[in-house]
């Protein structure tokens, strides 16, 4: 990207999994140089077997990918003194520290927050972790699937209230969340920096998350009431919000949060003009009285055309619906494909074969980031041991203690 935000800037991960790792590669897809410390045995994210995509996928490791796309790998093993030697050298120039490992792992390293920032007072500190800095549980392991999802409320809203098991999330769901709400403080704390000269302890947990996007449904338990387990048309007050069944078996999504304002063109487009003009659907105050009839006639009205027949229709009103899609049809969107949203990963003269991955969602200037491969592990140690200054004969000297592979 010419003249990214982040040209420039340095960032040194001390991560594993997904929720940290993908703050960094956001960071890198804006232009910064990011560096991911791994131990010499690597992240055990690199041997995920998950969805077909993960160790089990064949050829590329998307996962690992898409956490670590643009960044450079450096294998240390930081419970040598050399090891950490190196880990401060780096430091000494960093812009922002990100880690995932747990406060007691921190301190025993001597990486902990207050010590780093002592050390280097310019130096950004992000964390991301389950719980939270404090309380009792601040120092429990979580991952998304326990601190986002479970506790934090996801799949208790969002499972029927007769399953006997709560619904499971998709992959990553809260660590992919989590991770731009990371960078987003990153960024923050670097455009403080550069107004008063000081760094920042920037925190973001799973849990608080987990929170966030539940606004909706917290803010009707602030309120008193009980947030419904599951949300849809049934239990809307509007039947020109939810979920229609196409001729086909396909759905289409109406979103008519202002129903007066396009109910008369809904009905005139689809030749229900009879419906507008019946005094059970006359207004928003009627439709909601007569919600079940008025849906009853729509479920009617769209078991008698097709998925593409209801797409080509609806095209003809300038009113909020959508079609229900899979994931292989984003693949072709044309609204993803025109805006760039899922990206190749070119080949870069490494031989690693190219690959799609979904972009960041910001853009700058209405352009997409390129996204760059994701490094092997450990393949920029020497490059980036030779840049602090090491000799070769040093870098052999660590290579032989085991200090990197």
């Amino acid at each position: 990207m010419p003249e990214a935000p982040f040209e420039g800037v340095r960032v040194i991960e001390l991560a594993q999994w997904v929720f940290v790792p993908v703050a960094g590669a956001l960071l890198a897809d804006w232009g910064a140089d990011v560096v991911r410390v791994e131990h010499p045995r690597g992240d055990p994210y690199r041997n995920l077997s998950t969805q077909g995509i993960g160790a089990d996928g064949g050829g590329v490791n998307l996962s690992v990918a898409l956490a670590n796309r643009g960044k450079r790998s450096l294998a240390l093993d930081l419970r040598d003194g050399e090891g950490r030697a190196v880990l401060d050298r780096l430091l000494e120039d960093a812009d922002v520290f990100l880690t995932s490992l747990r406060p007691g792992a921190l301190e025993r390293l001597g990486l902990g927050a207050g010590e780093l920032t002592r050390r280097f007072p310019r130096l950004v500190y992000g964390r991301g972790h389950g719980y939270g800095v404090r309380g009792p549980d601040a120092g429990l392991p979580g991952y998304d699937s326990s601190a986002f999802w479970s506790r934090g409320g996801l799949a208790h809203v969002l499972s029927p209230p007769d399953r006997d098991l709560p619904v499971s999330q998709r992959g990553a769901m809260g660590d992919r969340n989590g991770a731009m709400a990371l960078a987003f403080g990153v960024s923050a704390a670097l455009l403080k920096r550069d107004r008063t000269g000081e760094g920042s302890v920037v925190d973001v947990s799973l849990l608080s998350t987990a929170l966030w996007t539940l606004s909706s449904d917290l803010l009707a338990a602030l309120q008193g009431g009980r947030p419904r387990a599951v949300s849809g048309r049934e239990s809307s007050p509007n039947p020109l919000v939810g979920a229609y069944r196409t001729k086909d078996g396909r759905h289409i999504q109406l979103v008519f949060l202002q129903p007066d304002r396009y109910w008369p063109e809904f009905c005139r487009l689809i030749g229900r003009q009879d419906l507008a003009a019946d005094p059970r659907f006359a207004d928003i105050e009627a439709r909601h009285e007569h919600r079940a009839a008025c849906a009853a006639e729509l479920d009617a009205e769209f078991a008698t055309r097709t998925y593409e027949e209801w797409r080509e229709l609806l095209s003809g009103i300038d009113a909020p619906w959508a079609p229900v899609q899979t994931v292989e049809e984003l693949l072709d969107d044309p609204q993803v494909t025109a805006n760039g949203y899922i990206s190749e990963v070119a080949d870069d003269g490494s031989g690693h074969p190219p690959y799609r991955l979904p972009t960041v969602p910001v853009q700058f200037d209405e352009r997409p980031p390129v996204p760059r491969r994701a490094p092997e592990h450990g393949e920029h140690t020497e490059a980036v041991l030779i840049e602090l200054g090491y000799t070769w004969d040093e870098i052999g000297r660590l290579q032989e203690a085991g200090v990197i592979p």
